[in-house]
This record gives structure tokens, C-alpha cells and sequence, in this order.
């Protein structure tokens, strides 16, 4: 298929977008030579490509993801129960046009994360911003500001992302305060901007999370509501992956001990 030709409106237009208001002002003497004008082009071209380029590397860096599994490498056989199409269609990111949540639930090591890495990584390549945060590291760090203002600025901060991954929810229990403080985030969020969460704990159980919270039953019903819920069944993916390890190196053992006796008899 033949590529386009730019016209000079759609290139004085790319112009005002990049910000290039000297290239603008000389618009007409810049392009009134066919070669002059070639040369715009390409220049537009170069420029555009290189700022989404340093772009998307700075929404990557500030999303701190961090390493993870890509979803094409997921053992989709692993999990005794996962609904692959919810979750392929999940990292088509609709689910950020309505401002909806998702919810990832199961035991440890079935893929939660993994699935949740993946969908903030879409979420950056299709140009929006995204981060993703322990829920440890969170309310740790929203309960340790000792001011109002550092606490509202925190909260500005963590309510900005088009899309906020908070990672194991669960794990741990927490104060009051705690609870308290991220009922604020959610309802800061809620229904303006896209919140992912895992969790090995039923949403019944949240009150075992956060014990004797007011808020939990609210907390939960932001959350809940137009939200995919995603649940994953199965054993520890990584304590799989730890085992075939270990069988590979006792191979490796096995095998060199049979060849560093095969030596010493040859002798």
C-alpha cells in the first residue's frame, strides 16, 4: 500500500502540535521550495517519532513496573480456573474509557501480578500514564506524612494515573487509619480514573484486612462497582518453576558426578 503524502496543512498542523512556533512564523518562505518543503517533512517525522519515544520511556520509568512475565509467555494451562478471554480482552484497556476497576482475586503465585504488570505496561504503550505500587508501600508511605498538606499532595499524586495498580491487597492487616486513608484514594478515583487490584482474599474477608474499619464495606463498594472481577485458581506458579529448577540442577549434579567417575576409572 502506497504511504500517504502529508499535506502542507496537516504538516503546518504537526508543527503547532510539536510547539515548533518559529517553523510556524516562516511557514511560507520555509515551504516555498519543493525541496525545502521535502525536508520539513522529514524533519517532522524525525522529531514526532523521537518525542513519544522519550515519552513513552519517562511514563515507563514513572510507572515503576518494574521486570515482569509477558502475557504471551503466560502458561495459560497452569491455573486450574482463569478466564483467558476476560483477561485478553482486559489488555485492550476498553475498561479505561469508563473509568471501570479490576479486580484480579486468588492464592499466591497463580499469575495476579503478572496479569496486572501487563495491563499497566498496555496501558503506558497506548500512551496513557500508569503506576504501579505494592499496597504496603502505599499506605505505608500515606500514613507516615505527618502534615495535611504532604498527605493531600500524596493523594493528588497517587488519584493522577489513568491507571493505578495496587498490588497485593491481603497479605497483611492494617490500621484503621490505614483503611481510612485508602477509602479516600478510591473515592478520589472513583468513577474518574481506572484502578487495578490483587488480592488473595475474597472481598468478604476484607474486614479481616482492615479489622474493625468503619469504611471497609464503602472501600469495597467503589471498588466493586463496574468492575471486572478476575479469578484465578491454581498452585504457585512459582513454586513450580522452583521445582523444575531444582530437577535441573540435581540433573546437572547427577550428570557430572557420572562423568567425573567415567574419568577416574578410565585412568
Amino acid at each position: 500500500m502506497t504511504e500517504t503524502t502529508p499535506s502542507q496543512a496537516e504538516l503546518r498542523e504537526q508543527a503547532g502540535t510539536l510547539r515548533l512556533h518559529g517553523l510556524q512564523a516562516h511557514w511560507a518562505e520555509v515551504m516555498g521550495q519543493p525541496e525545502q518543503a521535502r525536508w520539513v517533512a522529514q524533519m517532522l517525522s524525525w522529531e514526532a517519532a523521537e518525542r513519544g519515544r522519550r515519552s513513552l520511556e519517562r511514563r515507563l520509568r514513572a510507572a515503576h513496573i518494574g521486570r515482569f512475565k509477558p502475557l504471551a509467555d503466560f502458561d495459560w494451562a497452569w491455573p486450574k480456573s482463569i478466564e483467558r478471554g476476560v483477561v485478553e480482552e482486559l489488555m485492550t484497556l476498553e475498561f479505561l474509557k469508563e473509568a471501570s476497576n479490576v479486580v484480579l482475586v486468588g492464592p499466591n503465585g497463580v499469575g495476579k501480578t503478572m496479569c496486572a504488570c501487563n495491563l499497566g505496561y498496555q496501558a503506558v504503550l497506548a500512551g496513557h500514564t500508569a503506576l504501579f505500587t505494592t499496597a504496603g508501600n502505599l499506605l505505608g508511605e500515606l500514613a507516615a506524612l505527618d502534615s495535611d498538606s504532604a498527605l493531600r499532595r500524596k493523594l493528588r499524586q497517587y488519584a493522577a494515573p489513568d491507571l493505578l495498580v495496587i498490588d497485593e491487597v491481603g497479605y497483611l492487616s492494617y490500621s484503621n487509619r490505614h483503611a481510612d486513608l485508602l477509602f479516600e484514594l478510591v473515592s478520589r478515583r472513583y468513577q474518574h480514573k481506572s484502578t487495578v487490584v490483587t488480592t488473595n482474599r475474597a472481598f468478604a474477608e476484607w474486614g479481616q484486612v482492615f479489622p474493625n474499619a468503619a469504611c471497609v464495606v464503602s472501600l469495597v463498594d467503589r471498588l466493586m462497582h463496574r468492575a471486572e472481577v478476575v479469578r484465578i485458581d491454581g498452585a504457585s506458579y512459582r513454586a513450580k518453576e522452583a521445582d523444575e529448577r531444582n530437577a535441573l540442577r540435581k540433573a546437572e549434579r547427577s550428570a557430572k558426578a557420572t562423568a567425573s567417575r567415567s574419568r577416574k576409572t578410565a585412568r
